[in-house]
């Protein structure tokens, strides 16, 4: 734990600002966190988590908010978010264990199925035996007869596919995939049916992630469909608890993108619902954290190539996929140059050998040299969680800082830890004649296996 100076970094002056820009960021406490914990680093500030969270509470003051933790899943920030009065939507049991031991209850987590493995069906089931008012959202009538073969008779919700999709980028876009959720005209019927069979509390759809001013409209086109279908249901099989319409709350990722007006969504989305007998729900990720965090790294190369000059850092698509992945922008400042160095366009590009591994092209910053710190900007959303160890690169460090204190959220992984999962033993190996024969045989239902078989063992408990 280090104690550093954060009067500036939470900037009094941007408190409670829609959105946060990499400007308001005190430059001297990040380049003197990057020194202490060394870089790539992610940093968090609590305290606008926190922020966030109020806004969205005062916007949608009669609506219950589930935080989707994909969009980041540490501990000290889940801490934060269950203490502000927000619940939490997980999209595997990886993060319902981890809402678990960041002490959700039951009645405050909503696990949401996406073609889910057995494993963890069978980790969930192990935990709703302990935690009868867990929410399943199921996306698929074959979802419904895996959890009956496992026993659950439970907290029922039903995701639904709206043919209405929208975000910042295709692969993004869910409303109308086929991936997500069950036909629109499929559903009253399956309600019906359901309704007699488990606890059906809640129907659930979702346009996309990113969304911005100008999908608004493909937002409301959605809720109005939910609450036709709200009501339709509520005819033939009898009152819902929730109408949940999802999150995918955009964040402007550029300095002269204007933010969100949260509280025109919120009034937008309450109209286009409609009257219903059941509680609104939504489930924000990005907009709670994205604008609290920051990478920083350090610039290790520059090189004058042909067209450009080439600034190499010690982060790359391993640390910060979006760029790689979704073409995403962020901003970035050479935040270690004094006020004086003039501007260059540059490349800024990683370490890892893929020529996608580039954070920026032609951008113009202050005029890098080695040892410099950069810091990207609204990188708390899908920075860490989409971190990986390709090219046998360890994943960083996270620290969060909250009353001018910061402390190690998610320590530095090392070298050697990559190598834990490696084996040379015979113990479970196989003759080849035996999975052969396996793969002509007959397919048999899938097995339900004990959570102590998967390595899951609920917070606070031994596995069962």
């Amino acid at each position: 734990m280090s104690t550093i100076d954060t009067e500036q970094t939470t900037d009094n002056t941007d408190s409670g600002a829609p959105i946060r820009r990499l400007a308001a960021w005190d430059t001297d406490s990040l380049c003197n966190l990057a020194a202490e914990f060394e870089t790539p680093l992610y940093v968090i500030d609590a305290q606008r988590v926190r922020e966030n969270c109020a806004r969205l509470l005062d916007a949608f003051p009669a609506a219950t908010i589930r935080y989707a933790i994909k969009a980041h899943s540490g501990q000290a920030v889940l801490k934060v978010i269950r203490d502000a009065g927000i619940d939490v939507e997980c999209a595997s049991a990886g993060e319902v264990k981890a809402a678990l031991a960041a002490g959700f209850n039951g009645n405050r987590i909503q696990y949401t199925a996406v073609n889910p493995p057995a494993r963890d069906l069978d980790a969930i089931i192990n935990w709703w035996q302990e935690n009868k008012q867990l929410t399943i959202t199921v996306g698929a009538a074959d979802t419904v007869e895996r959890l009956q073969e496992r026993g659950f008779d439970g907290r029922l919700c039903i995701r639904v596919n709206p043919n209405v999709g929208a975000g910042h980028h295709e692969k993004v876009t869910t409303g109308a995939n086929a991936k997500f959720g069950i036909p629109y005209e499929r559903v009253s019927e399956l309600a019906t049916q359901w309704a007699t069979e488990f606890d059906l509390v809640g129907i659930h759809a979702h346009a996309g992630s990113g969304i911005s001013g100008e999908d608004l409209s493909s937002h409301e086109e959605l809720v109005r469909r939910m609450g036709t279908l709200a009501r339709t249901i509520t005819e033939c099989a009898g009152s819902l608890e929730f109408v949940d319409v999802g999150g995918g709350f955009g964040v402007p990722y550029r300095a002269n993108d204007p933010p969100l007006d949260i509280h025109t969504v919120a009034e937008r989305t309450r109209d286009a619902l409609g009257t219903v007998d059941a509680t609104l729900a939504i489930e924000p990720g990005r907009y709670v954290v994205a604008d609290a965090g920051v990478l920083l790294t350090r610039v290790n190369t520059i090189k004058s190539a042909r067209e450009t000059t080439v600034v190499g850092v010690d982060a790359g698509m391993t640390t910060l996929l979006r760029p790689a992945m979704y073409d995403a922008y962020h901003e970035i400042e050479n935040i270690s140059a004094s006020p004086t160095t003039d501007s260059m366009p540059v490349t800024i590009a990683g370490p890892i050998c893929e020529s996608s591994d580039i954070f920026a092209e032609g951008r113009s910053i202050s005029a890098p040299t080695r040892g410099d710190i950069i810091a990207i900007g609204t990188a708390g959303a899908y920075g860490y969680e989409m971190a990986s160890t390709y090219n046998a690169r360890p994943r960083p460090a996270e620290v969060i800082y909250d009353d001018s204190t910061a402390k190690v959220a998610r320590r530095r992984e090392t070298r050697d830890e990559l190598d834990v999962l490696e084996t040379s033993s015979d113990e479970h190996s196989v003759s080849l004649s035996s999975v052969v024969s396996h793969s002509h045989s007959s397919v048999a239902p899938e097995s339900t296996m004990s959570s102590s078989s998967t390595g899951d063992t609920p917070p606070g408990g031994e596995s069962q």
